[in-house]
């Protein structure tokens, strides 16, 4: 652990049943995926479970209440990702973010983002389709990897 204090929204404690819910479906998700459900495992990921959005490291290690290493939060993120327990995205700005897959977000729930241009937010959109003006798809999309990028202006920042 590093000696430099991360603080911010405390993730619930054991002592709010909904809490103690969500930390227990944590360790079941990481201990079905043969991972040890280690006290840093589990901060980062009922950060982003409590969050519900795309987060970058950063944003990540100021959720955490605890002393928190970043070398090591940056392990635990790639470990994660490779085991498909978060999903990892670029959304056009050089950042990495974060994305849990749990029981609220399936693995099959691939939807776009809104990038916001001004703050820096992200936020989650219903999935969209492709589709040419005369409502066909060309046969060049058919078996494509179709990501979505949407940048823009949140609503908080459209109405400043």
């Amino acid at each position: 652990m590093s000696s430099s204090n991360h603080r911010g929204t405390q993730p619930s404690g054991d002592s709010d049943p909904q809490a103690s819910s969500v930390r227990s479906e944590i360790k079941d998700l990481l201990r079905s995926e043969g991972l040890r459900a280690t006290r840093a495992r589990i901060a980062v990921l009922v950060v982003l479970h409590e969050k519900a959005v795309p987060m970058s490291h950063q944003q990540i290690m100021d959720q955490l209440t605890e002393n928190s290493d970043k070398a090591t939060v940056w392990r635990l993120l790639a470990d994660l990702s490779e085991r498909g327990i978060l999903r990892r995205m670029d959304l056009g700005d050089r950042v990495w973010r974060y994305e849990l897959y749990d029981k609220c977000r399936s693995v099959s729930d691939d939807h776009p983002h809104l990038l916001c241009e001004d703050c820096g937010d992200v936020q989650c959109l219903p999935p969209l389709e492709v589709r040419a003006k005369d409502g066909s798809l060309p046969l060049l999309l058919v078996d494509a990897d179709i990501k979505i990028r949407v940048t823009g202006r949140c609503g908080d920042c459209a109405a400043a």
